[in-house]
């Protein structure tokens, strides 16, 4: 059973596809010289019967001079079918079909009830051996068929009313013997919605008559907008009374035009005050696209769409195949004025094929007004049935279907008079009709179980004006209600773009399009298609336009400039190919290889006095602390790893600790040293027992301890940091415990501030070869670094701060350097005869008589 339904639904698609490939074009002749222009009258077609084969008399009384195009349309619809049906020796066998047909006319308008006209006959009220009527055909207008309902039913007279459908008539108390040949419009609102999720129209209008019809209409038609976020700029109700419209019509004009809605869709029905309304509005200029249904496809007496407008009409009208044989019959049944193709065109509606439109014809503004016209004259012309004569036709093969089953079950009784006249029971014929389904001449599916009958497919035409004579309407589309959402509306863009680009020159919206970037911001107490445009959140895109919410990217993506793209984050480090992380390492190389020269001067003067003046061992230290702060720096560069993380802040703590220990060991001996040449004191033991050297183990083990503690708390780790820089993955090394590290850095701190203190009471002490200047400006420059690092360190951000700590452990171990061991290498190297035994005994001896004096 699944295959077959799938095998159907591609069939069905294959040939909605073919048909939209050749769509139907009709030119309407806009003929001013007939009253009414091209509407269709109302007409009572009296179906009865007779034996064996009868030729109906065709049009006999019933072309009159104020019968309309589309009446006549009707007519010949009606006696088509019974042509075909008598012909047909399968469905009533040696039986006729006959029809009386009374149309309405200016004439009977004037009078109004027309069926009471004493020329005329009341249905089934007859005297002995007069005719009576199996069944009466109705359409298209509906009052007609409401007021004379109760004449036929006390008849006996069966009606199948076969205009658009109308709830009135659905009435089975009131209408029993009533049957309505159109279907239920249960799939027009969401076609219309459809059609405007597919110009993308979001902002309609809605012209609607105050009755059931209308109010029901616009309760489905909320549904299915609030669905697919389409909203009603403003409903125009026409009331009912047929003086409003006319007192009224300004206003409804002015709700319509002051509208920002572009689109206008118009339900009701047309012989309510609807259709006056939209007559007086006729003359004003109305820049809108009407959708509406087949009932409004008319043209006026004034030469004019009902429904006219320089944007055009979408017209929404039940499908129903083409009727092959229909041109010829017509041609044939009444030749006297209609006997040439031409002349057949004029009066009425005639189709070619749009897929083979004019040379050098684009779109329809390209074509020259010469070669429209030999288009409009092409010789093969044909014939369309309207929606009421499409319903019509098939009325009648239902009757006669109808009289076909009461033969095969033989639940007829009829009797025979002498003019061999067939009286059949109505009622019986009528019951078979309300449930019989059968396949027309055309194969399409006829059911006449109401209960059974399926969603409506409708075909979609546009309309418009284009020149004086002639209006065009185009089949540009379908929708059927078979298949499921999303698939159920087909239209010809090709067709569109070349009458009318809808898409480009007309759009029904309430606020500009939010473009990709930005999202909807609703405003409360308005519709959901009005909104402002407000910018994406930090890191947030919109890619599609008209979002509601905007999406946040992933960790690893950011958002580029207009916010509409995801992208992704670079992952940065400081890297020793970067410029920075290469001028870094290149400094820290050539202090470190400085540094061990300096350490090489000394060794190789380790026998002179500036050398021995200030405990040469702890010089020796200082000078390899260095090399390890120089070479420490090194860690900092280069992809981060557990280890490497680990190793630079154990090595730079203990390192900076070293020295700066040294630099303290240096300092206090000075002052020992001084301390020991005044008289009295007995402290010589502290320099002889090498006391101070003891400062730099005694340090560095707590330097150890907290390392220890820190290591075993929360040592430092890999981290990426994908918040710190837009657009950037930051992988540093996380220092863990940020009070170990600070902890650290403040005990180094503390140890540079007590050498600084020491030193700079020292710097003046007359000493020879006194460094004690040296290790004050030394600590001055190492303490300015390290104060200076910590805010600069936190307002930077990546690998700048990376760049930053390095740049201070340089700039630091530099300071010490220069500071203490430049000027020594200056005397050793440049001043060799400042340094020697002489000089220094000499310069002593002075010393001590400064001190004297």
């Amino acid at each position: 059973m699944f295959s077959l339904i799938v095998v159907f639904l591609t069939l069905k698609l294959s040939f909605l596809y073919c048909c939209l490939n050749n769509p139907n074009c009709f030119w309407r002749t806009k003929d001013t010289d007939r009253y009414f222009g091209d509407m269709e009258l109302d007409c009572f077609f009296f179906i009865y019967t007779k034996h064996g084969y009868v030729k109906n008399d065709y049009y006999s009384g019933n072309l009159d001079e104020w019968v309309t195009d589309k009446t006549i349309h009707l007519i010949s619809s009606v006696y088509f079918a019974i042509e075909e049906i008598n012909r047909n020796i399968y469905i009533l066998p040696n039986i006729s079909l006959l029809v009386n047909i009374q149309c309405n006319t200016r004439k009977n308008i004037e009078i109004r009830n027309w069926f009471f006209n004493k020329k005329k006959i009341i249905p089934n009220y007859y005297c002995k051996n007069q005719r009576r009527y199996l069944i009466v055909l109705a359409g298209p207008l509906w009052k007609a068929s409401y007021e004379l309902g109760p004449i036929l039913y006390f008849s006996r007279t069966p009606e199948l009313y076969c205009g658009y459908y109308n709830f009135r008539l659905s009435d089975q108390e009131q209408f029993p013997h009533l049957y309505q040949m159109s279907p239920k419009d249960t799939s027009l609102p969401l076609a219309m919605v459809s059609l405007a999720v597919h110009f993308r129209w979001n902002w309609v209008g809605l012209v609607i008559k105050e009755d059931e019809h209308g109010i029901q209409f616009l309760s489905e038609l909320r549904t299915e907008m609030k669905r697919n976020i389409v909203c009603l700029a403003f409903v125009t109700i026409i009331p009912n009374d047929v003086q409003k419209p006319f007192k009224h019509y300004h206003e409804y004009y002015e709700q319509i035009i002051t509208s920002t809605a572009n689109v206008v869709i118009v339900y009701g029905d047309k012989e309510s005050p609807l259709q006056y309304a939209l007559m007086l509005c006729q003359s004003e200029d109305f820049p809108r696209l009407w959708v509406s249904v087949s009932q409004f496809d008319m043209i006026t007496k004034t030469g004019d769409f009902l429904l006219n407008s320089i944007h055009g009409t979408l017209i929404f009208s039940h499908q129903h195949s083409e009727i092959p044989g229909f041109k010829q019959f017509m041609q044939t049944a009444y030749p006297l004025n209609y006997s040439n193709d031409i002349s057949f065109a004029n009066m009425w509606w005639t189709y070619f094929k749009c897929s083979l439109p004019p040379p050098n014809c684009i779109t329809l503004k390209n074509c020259t007004t010469e070669t429209l016209f030999k288009w409009i004259s092409v010789p093969h012309l044909g014939m369309s049935m309207s929606e009421t004569c499409f319903s019509l036709y098939n009325a009648v093969y239902a009757v006669a279907h109808s009289l076909h089953e009461m033969h095969l079950q033989q639940a007829d009784t009829f009797s025979e008079n002498d003019e061999k006249l067939l009286e059949f029971n109505p009622w019986k014929m009528f019951s078979f009709l309300k449930t019989i389904q059968f396949e027309n001449p055309v194969r399409d599916l006829v059911n006449m179980n109401q209960n059974r009958k399926l969603d409506t497919d409708y075909d979609i035409f546009y309309i418009m004006d284009f020149l004086d004579r002639y209006g065009l309407k185009m089949k540009i589309g379908r929708f059927s209600g078979h298949f499921p959402n999303g698939e159920q509306l087909f239209l010809s863009d090709e067709m569109i773009e070349w009458t009318a680009d809808i898409k480009k020159t007309l759009a029904s919206k309430c606020s500009v399009p939010c473009r990709p970037g930005l999202r909807k911001f609703f405003q409360e107490g308005k519709d959901v298609c009005c909104f402002d445009c407000y910018p994406c959140p930090e890191n947030e895109i919109s890619n599609m336009t008209d979002m509601n919410q905007c999406v946040k990217c992933p960790e690893d993506e950011y958002a580029n400039t207009d916010q509409t793209d995801c992208l992704k984050k670079v992952v940065t480090f400081l890297d020793f190919e970067d410029p920075l992380g290469m001028a870094l390492a290149g400094l820290a190389l050539c202090f470190c290889a400085f540094t061990a020269i300096v350490l090489c001067v000394f060794l190789k003067h380790r026998d002179t006095p500036i050398v021995k003046a200030n405990n040469e061992t702890l010089s020796y230290v200082l000078l390899i602390s260095l090399i390890f702060c120089f070479i420490c720096s090194l860690l900092y560069i280069g992809y981060p790893s557990m280890l490497s993380c680990i190793l630079e802040q154990i090595i730079f703590a203990i390192a900076f600790t070293v020295a700066v220990s040294s630099v303290l060991a240096k300092t206090i001996i000075v002052v020992l040293a001084f301390k020991i040449t005044v008289p009295g004191r007995r402290m010589s033991w502290l320099l002889l027992s090498r006391a101070p050297n003891y400062i730099i183990p005694i340090c560095t083990m707590i330097q150890l301890i907290l390392c220890g503690i820190w290591l075993g708390t929360s040592p430092p780790f890999v981290d990426a940091d994908i918040h710190m820089v837009h657009g950037h993955i930051i992988i540093v090394c996380n220092k863990g415990s940020a009070i170990a590290f600070y902890g650290v850095l403040g005990y180094m701190g503390s140890l540079a501030l007590a050498s600084f203190t020491v030193a700079f009471l020292a710097r003046n002490l007359p000493d020879t070869f006194n460094e004690a200047k040296l290790l004050t400006f030394s600590m001055l420059v190492f303490c300015s670094v390290w104060i200076t690092f910590l805010p600069v360190y936190h307002s930077t951000k990546g690998k700048a701060m990376v760049a930053m700590e390095v740049f201070c452990i340089l700039a630091s171990s530099a300071g010490i350097l220069l500071c203490i061991f430049v000027p020594k290498c200056y005397i050793i190297l440049l001043r060799p005869q400042i340094n020697s035994s002489y000089v220094f005994r000499k310069m002593q001896a002075n010393a001590k008589n400064i001190n004297r004096i």
